[in-house]
């Protein structure tokens, strides 16, 4: 199955380009709360945390070896611009020092897909030290390898309200869609506190899928319980 055919699993996934779909990896801190930062952002269709930038093969979040905590962002370029990413980025955490931490588990790490990203890059830190804001101390490298954390990482925040995760397991049958899914990315948002229920609302009418989708998504999440 390819990256399309994936996020397009469930007959409420929205209809998505192809050839717009980008993906990033990022490592910001601990990643429950950039995922929830990214996920609300309209244009980003699917957001997973993981493990990625060592070298052990296999790391768990006990024994994560040299990896650090990463977000993996799957988005729609047409919709957001990997340049607006990199400003979420940047704007968002202290690459310096973040929570006084050493070692590889919370670094600030920019993983990118390809050469267009790393120019991509490149101009962005050129803009930002031309503005005034110095040379980020993030570790800027080629992707290689996304390790999937452990279930209860994922949409950390969204799942302490188990009455949200009742109702939409009518909608995604299996852990993997539910974990995928665009919408439970703009939830998982919300239970964070970066956006909230109206503006989902109004963007999932304008999702590029079919009007009955779009009214059972918005009966569902206007039922439950926060």
């Amino acid at each position: 199955m390819d990256k399309l055919e994936e996020l397009q699993s469930s007959a409420l996934a929205p209809s998505f380009s192809e050839s717009a779909i980008q993906t990033t990896t990022l490592g910001m801190g601990c990643f429950w709360s950039p995922e929830a930062l990214f996920g609300h952002l309209p244009g980003v269709i699917r957001t997973r945390v993981g493990y990625a930038g060592g070298t052990a093969e296999t790391p768990t979040y006990r024994q994560m070896g040299d990896h650090t905590e990463t977000i993996q962002i799957d988005f729609d370029s047409e919709k957001i611009t990997f340049e607006e990413i990199l400003d979420v980025f940047w704007n968002n955490h202290n690459p310096f020092n973040i929570n006084d931490y050493k070692g590889n588990q919370y670094r600030s790490l920019l993983l990118y897909a390809d050469e267009l990203q790393e120019e991509v890059i490149q101009r962005v830190i050129r803009t930002r030290k031309a503005l005034g804001k110095g040379e980020p101390a993030t570790e800027i490298a080629p992707y290689s390898r996304f390790y999937l954390a452990e279930d209860k990482h994922q949409k950390y925040y969204l799942k302490r309200f188990p009455n949200a995760i009742e109702k939409l397991r009518t909608l995604y049958t299996t852990q993997e869609e539910l974990n995928n899914a665009t919408l439970t990315a703009r939830l998982n948002g919300l239970a964070k506190g970066y956006t909230n229920m109206e503006h989902i609302k109004n963007e999932i009418r304008q999702w590029p899928t079919s009007p009955s989708s779009q009214k059972l998504m918005i009966a569902l999440i206007s039922q439950i319980r926060w």
